[in-house]
């Protein structure tokens, strides 16, 4: 029991180690599975004998023998004992069937949703508001008051919170900040609960899309794990901003054209924000006795003012400063007009260079010292993300081909952070292996049980394949947690079972005799056992964070414990050549017969 418990925790290990973000937020559930399969395994050795030797009552014979009538030869067992047999004889077409089946399930899961992690099941909606750049504070405000309006007396919310300017502080864990700039403004609207936010988010769209034309909206839940933001991303890098955002406009073609796509956008615009500039002709200003110097203090003084003088009111010192009237700071074409004072006289502005008048980028991304454009959008309905995304990515194999030598086209969103959290986690899955394999080998003294239990892990996937299909459940991040521990889960039951075939060969049964018995004898207890944790992972199922996890945990116990049943006594029969015929005969020499 012991082995056991320490095998099935160990099958955790991997999500206590992983150096992700996506690690620290999930290594919660080994922390709280090994503590309680401990305590449990201390119950279980410790409380439940003496509980049972108070409370249990001492069922006497009619021969006066403490021991009753053997529960073994009831009916049920003696067809469970049959069918095992059978198994045995029939070995190889019990291997044959379970390595079909196996086949089966991995080619099956290819067709199972993928999924980073759910959405919250919070009753929060987020609503971002993006002008174009350049957009003052005050433009974004003035939005930001008429969706208020729009938004009152809606009987689906319970309270609204806005942020202008900014985004909303980190009052969830996972939330995706956003940074200050004066064009955003992003609403927490909190709805009465999880059926009044779906309404509302449906209501949401639409009206944003014909209300707010000119604004970037986006209606999103809040998320679960490591936060994401658009759950589809594609990043355009290269060398030149036109080049990246022509390649971009064509990714976005490409996200656009999947039905299962809406709300594309950049996460950068095109010029937007107006810049002034005045470039000297060196030559006419040095002939004019005119530096550089003196055009940028004349022109910082015209435009923002300088400090003159101060005025000083009872105890309070007022700055005085002098700049140019309005009407010539807010209109550029004046500036050309504007004399500048040097020793030899006003000189024009004009006459010594020229204003320019153009836009420019508000925000320019880089990665990696390259400007990136970020390609983003979410998806309609429940469609699984990571999905999209690689359908996406493969009808852009011809672009890809294409692209001028020094661009590149990255995946990013959801696909990229799942991809990062399962190569944390499968970095110490060799470790977890170490563990396993040294607690078997501790238990079990050679190598051939050590690999029998271990070959019967993997089997637990067949139910996992089946329970998600049947049930329609995408395989997300927390779902392949669970099925890293039911690998543990599964190898505890071998363990138990191989151990009592090997307790009855040692105590002189016949091998073919000691498989059928131990299997026979251990049959109740381990599908009681996995009977109480699928039972248990019932009042997972309605959870939008745990429900996948329960749904892959709840099909894989199932269908392993059935097949550690029937295809773990044909295994070991297989590995050590039991006969048939030792029904009667006493056991061989175990050491002699070992052949894997």
């Amino acid at each position: 029991m012991l082995t056991g418990t320490l095998v099935t925790v160990s099958g955790f290990l991997p999500i206590a180690l992983a150096k992700s973000s996506t690690g620290e937020y999930t290594r919660s559930i080994f922390e709280v599975s090994a503590i309680s399969l401990i305590v449990s395994w201390f119950a279980a050795v410790v409380l439940v004998p003496l509980l049972g030797y108070h409370m249990l009552p001492e069922q006497q014979h009619h021969d006066g023998s403490a021991h009753g009538p053997d529960v073994y030869e009831t009916g049920f067992y003696r067809r469970l004992s049959g069918w095992i047999s059978a198994c045995i004889e029939r070995r190889w077409v019990v291997l044959g069937v379970t390595a079909v089946l196996f086949a089966i399930a991995m080619a099956a899961f290819t067709r199972v949703p993928q999924q980073f992690f759910p959405n919250s099941e919070r009753p929060e909606l987020l609503v971002d508001m993006r002008l174009p750049e350049g957009a003052s504070f005050d433009a974004t405000l003035r939005e930001a008051k008429r969706l208020e309006k729009v938004l009152d007396g809606r009987p689906e919310i319970d309270h609204v919170v806005d942020f202008v300017g900014t985004g909303a502080p980190r009052f969830y864990l996972p939330l995706d900040q956003q940074l200050q700039q004066p064009n955003f403004a992003q609403f927490v609207i909190t709805a009465k609960d999880v059926e009044s936010r779906e309404r509302l988010s449906h209501w949401l769209e639409s009206t944003l899309a014909s209300r707010f034309p000119t604004v970037r909206t986006r209606v999103a839940r809040l998320e679960n794990g490591p936060p994401v933001g658009f759950p589809i991303k594609f990043r355009v890098s290269g060398d030149d901003i036109a080049t990246v955002r022509g390649i971009a406009e064509k990714v976005a073609d490409k996200v656009r054209a999947d039905a299962r796509t809406r709300n594309v956008q950049f996460d950068w615009d095109e010029p937007a924000e107006r810049s002034v500039s005045f470039e000297i002709d060196q030559l006419k200003a040095r002939q004019l006795g005119v530096t550089s110097e003196d055009v940028s203090g004349f022109l910082a003084m015209t435009l923002s003012g300088y400090t003159v003088t101060q005025y000083r009111e009872r105890d309070k010192l007022i700055d005085v400063d002098l700049r140019a009237p309005k009407s010539e700071r807010i209109d550029p074409s004046r500036l050309a007009g504007l004399a500048i004072p040097t020793p030899h006289g006003p000189v024009q502005l004009g006459t010594i260079g020229h204003v320019r008048d153009t836009l420019e980028y508000g925000v320019i991304w880089e990665r990696d010292r390259q400007p990136t454009v970020t390609v983003q959008a979410d998806v309609r309905g429940e469609a699984p993300s990571i999905g999209v995304t690689r359908d996406i990515d493969s009808a852009m194999a011809t672009l890809r081909a294409t692209l001028p030598a020094g661009y590149r086209i990255e995946i990013g969103g959801a696909a990229e952070e799942s991809m990062k959290g399962q190569t944390s986690i499968n970095a110490q899955m060799p470790l977890m292996i170490i563990a396993v394999l040294t607690l078997l080998m501790i238990q079990l003294k050679r190598f051939s049980r050590t690999f029998i239990v271990v070959l019967t892990a993997p089997l637990g996937l067949i139910g996992v394949v089946a329970a998600l299909l049947l049930f329609g459940k995408p395989f997300g991040f927390v779902a392949l947690l669970g099925v890293i521990a039911m690998f543990g889960i599964i190898m505890r039951n071998s363990v138990i079972l191989v151990d009592q075939i090997d307790q009855d060969i040692a105590a002189g049964q016949p091998r073919f005799t000691a498989i059928v018995g131990a299997t026979v004898r251990r049959f109740r207890p381990i599908m009681l056992t996995a009977a109480a944790a699928v039972f248990a992972l019932i009042p997972l199922l309605r959870s939008g964070f745990f429900g996948p996890m329960a749904t892959a945990l709840m099909g894989g116990i199932t269908i392993a414990t059935v097949l550690t049943i029937f295809f773990l006594p044909a295994l070991y029969a297989t590995c050590f050549k039991v006969r048939s015929d030792e029904r009667e005969s006493r056991a061989m020499d175990v050491a002699s017969s070992e052949t894997c």
